[in-house]
């Protein structure tokens, strides 16, 4: 099983470096980032972390902006450290999407328990793989294969797959696929779906034929080939 990959985010060497030999230690993938424009960087180009940790206050961008910037495009769990207690500065951290918010100083077993703690409710902690029929869907590495060929989805692209595919043969109405793939607080017209599913066929090539049209409902995804669907307008 490969390790959980987890992102450390903080301008205070040793600081960073007390975070990372504890979770070393403990088995995870360690990346070190030491401002909040570097952590959305390898965020975003490097993919494939499990969990992030992010100090609030740190140069370029702070822990919120970094955190906020995340929350648009994935649930993953971020753990939010700081030395600043205010109540105010908590609710904010857990406004901008934060899960965890932690005081320092703090011990850092603990911290290693919390995130271990995060990771059994996500199911981050394990290599999830999803298949179906020439389509592999590793949610641990964040990568799709069709027929062993890496497809390149965006996040919300892959999250949609993901979330198809563990409902298979389930239809889901446009409504819940909104809901658990956009979070509860997307305000956006539901519609999107009908674009980002047209563009995850489009990506899936002849597979894309597997996540079918429920008229007047939504969509479901079904292992067995079907009729080239039509969105209703």
């Amino acid at each position: 099983m490969a390790k959980t990959k987890i992102l450390v985010a903080d301008d205070e060497a040793r600081m960073r470096k007390l975070i990372c030999d504890f979770l070393t230690a403990a088995g995870y993938d360690v990346t070190e980032a030491e401002d909040g424009e570097q952590a959305v960087d390898l965020f975003f180009g490097t993919g494939g972390f499990g969990l992030v940790i992010l100090d609030v206050m740190m140069p370029l961008m702070d822990g919120f902006e970094v955190c906020r910037t995340i929350r648009e495009y994935s649930k993953v769990p971020v753990v939010m450290l700081t030395a600043r207690t205010a109540e105010r500065d908590e609710l904010t951290g857990f406004g901008c999407g934060a899960d965890e918010y932690i005081s320092k100083p703090f011990s850092p077993k603990i911290l290693v328990a919390r995130v271990e703690a995060l990771l059994r409710r996500s199911g981050a902690d394990k290599q999830e793989l999803l298949t179906a029929e020439g389509i592999t869907l590793d949610k641990s590495a964040h990568e799709v294969t069709v027929d062993g060929k890496p497809v390149d989805l965006s996040f919300k692209e892959f999250e949609l797959l993901a979330y198809l595919m563990e409902n298979r043969g389930i239809a889901l109405s446009r409504e819940k696929i909104l809901n658990n793939v956009w979070d509860y607080d997307y305000f956006g017209d539901a519609r999107t779906i009908d674009t980002h599913i047209k563009k995850l066929r489009g990506k899936l090539g002849d597979r894309g034929d597997y996540i079918r049209t429920i008229w007047r409902m939504g969509y479901k995804f079904d292992d067995r080939p079907a009729d080239k669907d039509t969105d209703e307008g």
